[in-house]
């Protein structure tokens, strides 16, 4: 048992003799589960935009006992269960938004919206929540209060759904001691849990430099200030960022996106134009990749004779788990998988959640759940949600709950 255990004992006040939800309990919704989770696949919705897919949860969750608000942070919804008289309550989130990619996995349920596609998983992380609602709703077995968080526009960066849900009173109107939310994980086999302690997932921060220039002739570049020049110097010059001035036991990440400049061979442009995105795992090395990508940009242009504009946008911070909801979390996962199919303390991951700003709030924990050692990465064109996790992660949900609000 883990060293934390008899703390996490008393803290939900229960025993593990208890009979919990297993992996079996929910095999008989597995057909159901697949259902919902192919017919909100094949009808992605962007950010914000998430009406069909809202309005589906909402239907499920009413028919199954619970009292369902809408349009929480626009598209979002809350589905409250209160059983017994106890006080504690308890969050999970799903995420519902696709990306605006165009699928290509041929598959019978592929996306019938041209240009979008759920190609991270929310439309099964959407499905494992409901499938952990119905069996909720038919055992009842807790005492304290449920509140399911169908959270719109994960996917676009600041002004996301967790931060409108938020701005809307989501834990004034749905109190939640704690918080937990999952992501599926493809390059881990298949039901597998990854759980980390403390920061996991990377600040991501978004970066524009506008170099301008003086535009004039391809054959009289003397005559002309070349911001092409300038944007090449830079790209080169950003590659020490990481290297030479974040200490090597931190982990950060500057990766140039877009490049763009000229429209003609015989001509130099005014300006040039570069996207960049930036992730770190602490607040110091976050504003110390700041300033220096500021100053590098300032710096090589003044040397070129050109101007650099920067619009230095901060996004997602880190995802930062809490100690005990992390342990208690990864407990429930060794007790219905097996201790074999649980990492403790999974590396860090550079990508970003907006998971992290309720995790601000609140103390809890993101899971990560294995999709398949040879899946398609997430936003690949290519991928698709494996629904070997649909039962498990119910089974693991309602677990979650059961224990966490223990009668």
């Amino acid at each position: 048992m883990s060293e934390h255990a008899p703390e996490i004992e008393s803290y939900l006040g229960t025993t593990l003799k208890r009979r919990y939800c297993g992996l079996a309990d929910t095999l008989e919704s597995r057909a159901e589960l697949e259902a919902i989770r192919r017919n909100i696949h094949q009808n992605p919705e962007l950010a914000f935009d998430e009406v069909r897919t809202s309005g589906l949860v909402a239907s499920l969750l009413d028919a199954w006992g619970f009292a369902v608000t809408r349009g929480v942070g626009g598209t979002g919804v809350v589905g409250t269960l209160k059983c017994g008289e106890g006080r504690r309550s308890i969050g999970i989130r799903a995420d519902m938004d696709a990306l605006p990619i165009h699928e290509r996995t041929g598959l019978p349920y592929a996306s019938a919206n041209a240009g979008r596609m759920h190609a991270c998983g929310h439309d099964g992380h959407t499905a494992i929540l409901l499938g952990a609602a119905r069996q909720l709703a038919r055992t009842r077995n807790f005492d304290g209060t449920v509140h399911l968080i169908f959270q719109p526009a994960e996917e676009i960066g600041a002004g996301g759904g967790a931060e409108r849900m938020l701005a809307d009173g989501l834990f004034e109107r749905f109190p939640c001691d704690a918080i937990f939310g999952l992501h599926n994980h493809p390059g881990v086999e298949q039901g597998n849990f990854l759980f980390r302690s403390g920061p996991f997932m990377a600040a991501c921060d978004t970066v524009t430099i506008t170099i301008r220039g003086k535009g004039g002739h391809a054959a009289r570049p003397h005559q002309s200030v070349d911001p092409i020049l300038v944007a090449g110097s830079l790209v080169m010059a950003l590659q020490s960022v990481v290297s030479r001035f974040v200490d090597p036991n931190e982990a950060a990440v500057v990766s140039i996106g877009t490049l763009h400049a000229g429209h003609a061979p015989n001509v130099i442009p005014d300006s040039a134009r570069m996207e960049i995105s930036v992730r770190s795992f602490s607040p110091d090395v976050r504003a110390s990749l700041e300033n220096r990508i500021r100053q590098l940009a300032i710096s090589q242009a003044e040397g070129y004779g050109a101007v650099a504009e920067v619009d230095y946008v901060r996004g997602y911070p880190v995802l930062v788990n809490s100690e005990r909801e992390t342990e208690f979390a990864r407990q429930v996962a060794q007790e219905l998988v097996g201790a074999d199919k649980v990492v403790s303390q999974a590396a860090r991951i550079t990508g970003s959640e907006d998971f992290a700003y309720y995790l601000q709030q609140r103390p809890g924990c993101f899971v990560r759940l294995g999709n398949g050692a040879n899946q398609p990465l997430l936003h690949n064109a290519g991928y698709d949600f494996n629904d070997e996790n649909l039962t498990v992660g119910a089974a693991y949900w309602t677990r979650l709950v059961e224990r966490y609000l223990g009668r």
